[in-house]
């Protein structure tokens, strides 16, 4: 449980500082620097794919060396270093290098840092640890998107100094994480030389990643829905609060959900979630003009629900089908799985919304989102529910 906090709190620091950055990407792009919708989405597109690779290199290299506290540092630093980069901007081109950076040190640490909550607690488990350390780092997003707003109307719109800003909580969550306990793995033939191909891993398993794949490619940056606040005549102040607001609802839905899931099974929370994204993608389809403005309130904050129930669930599913020496590899194959859809899915709905109008590009999310709700549904039906937890 201590390694659990730790990581969690460093991850409040850490998405203290991401998020103030992350909700003013958008607007630094296409006000300050005149970059297009499409622009955008090669940047986020680009940005979130780059790592994708790294994120299962990184499980594997954990599996393989049997160790996870040092790539997790690694990578938490190499965050910090790329919002550095952002707070010295002056052309699109740095604000991709940084992100590129950004996304890379997420693309180090995720698989490890996952493997370190899901090998710090019994597989029965699992949802209420990704859910606690979900909520925690969603908590920090939370305090992260208040800061951008308080310092964004506070200095007259300097994004800039917002950034620069940024790089102290995001170095304080880099210390933290010396404190974290990196548990030895068994030393045995199978976790020594762990098999990195398709085959090794359970066919439930396989299937639910094509699942997410699908989903995935329908799931565009969230950048876009900040970009269609604005749209609809509000101020890039208004949409940093929709954007706290999804962020309140996402922390609080994370652990109750973890917890539910360790209860029912994962099956039903990920269905639904699922089911509520491609129905907020079809309301953000639907609007039409200032006068739909007020919808965007409701539609951030089950926005933020379809991300609660989801993000913590998905990685307690990968951490219960993965085969105890594959863990870290498993887990970073999904988030490699996740990270190479962003980049069609990003590139798709900014040429969508450049060439056709912002409602086709979430009218494509939104039939994307339910269709991958129908096949989740059947992938993990039937018999000894699979998706249940199960005491290792």
């Amino acid at each position: 449980m201590f390694n659990i906090l730790v990581l969690g709190i460093a991850s409040f620091f850490t998405d203290i500082a991401s998020e103030m950055v992350y909700p003013l990407v958008p607007f630094f792009l296409t006000t300050t620097l005149g970059a297009s919708p499409a622009i955008l989405g090669i940047v986020e597109g680009i940005a979130e794919s780059a790592a994708s690779l790294l994120k299962v290199a990184s499980g594997y290299a954990s599996d393989r060396l049997r160790k996870r506290k040092a790539l997790t540092i690694a990578g938490y630093a190499l965050s910090a270093v790329g919002k550095l980069l952002l707070a010295l901007a002056s052309g699109w081109g740095t604000v991709l290098g940084g992100r590129v950076i950004d996304r890379l040190g997420k693309g180090v640490r995720t698989a490890p840092r996952d493997a370190i909550v899901a090998d710090s607690t019994d597989g029965a488990r699992h949802g209420m640890a990704f859910g606690l350390h979900r909520a925690l780092d969603t908590l920090g997003a939370v305090a992260g998107v208040g800061l951008a707003y308080a310092c964004f109307t506070g200095l007259g719109g300097a994004y800039g100094v917002v950034f620069a800003w940024s790089l102290l909580p995001a170095t304080i969550g880099v210390l933290l994480l010396f404190l974290v306990r990196d548990r030895p793995q068994a030393s045995t033939a199978a976790s020594a030389r762990p098999a990195l191909r398709p085959g090794a891993l359970p066919r439930r398993l396989r299937l639910f990643l094509a699942v997410a794949l699908f989903f995935t490619l329908g799931n565009s940056s969230n950048t876009f829905l900040l970009l269609r606040a604005t749209g609809l005549g509000l101020g890039p102040a208004t949409a940093i609060l929709l954007y706290l607001a999804y962020n309140v609802v996402y922390a609080a839905v994370s652990y109750p959900a973890g917890r539910l899931s360790d209860r029912i099974g994962r099956r039903a929370i990920l269905v639904a979630g699922y089911g509520f994204y491609g129905l907020v993608y079809l309301g953000f389809g639907s609007l039409r003009g200032p006068e739909d403005a007020w919808a965007l309130w409701p539609l951030f904050a089950l926005y933020g629900l379809y991300t609660g129930l989801t993000d913590g669930v998905e990685k307690a599913l990968v951490a219960d089908l993965a085969p105890a020496p594959l863990r870290a590899t498993a887990l970073g194959l999904h988030a490699t799985i996740v990270g190479l859809g962003l980049f069609p899915a990003s590139f798709v709905a900014g040429q969508l919304w450049t060439h056709l109008g912002g409602p086709a590009a979430f009218y494509f999310g939104a039939a994307i989102g339910l269709s991958a709700a129908v096949a989740l549904a059947l992938v993990l039906q039937g018999g000894a529910p699979p998706d249940r937890p199960s005491p290792r």
